[in-house]
């Protein structure tokens, strides 16, 4: 599970850094790079909202605790 949670990290800072472009230069890199509009914009923004979704379900619910092994 560790790795969906990994992944969803990613997309959420390539979103992030999508909107730092979008208001800092008027310039959208997923819509220059698939196309305004596209159906492959509209699955990254889609995959980019999952991923927000993913990351607020990591930050506010508990997770088990992880016992490190003492060596």
């Amino acid at each position: 599970m560790i790795w969906v949670v990994r992944i969803a990290t990613v997309l959420t800072i390539i979103g992030g850094l999508n909107w730092g472009l979008v208001g800092a230069f008027d310039f959208n890199l997923v819509d220059a790079i698939f196309g305004q509009g596209s159906v492959g914009s509209r699955v990254i923004y889609v995959l980019v909202g999952i991923s927000a979704l993913i990351a607020i379900a990591n930050l506010v619910l508990p997770r088990p605790s992880v016992r490190r092994a003492e060596a």
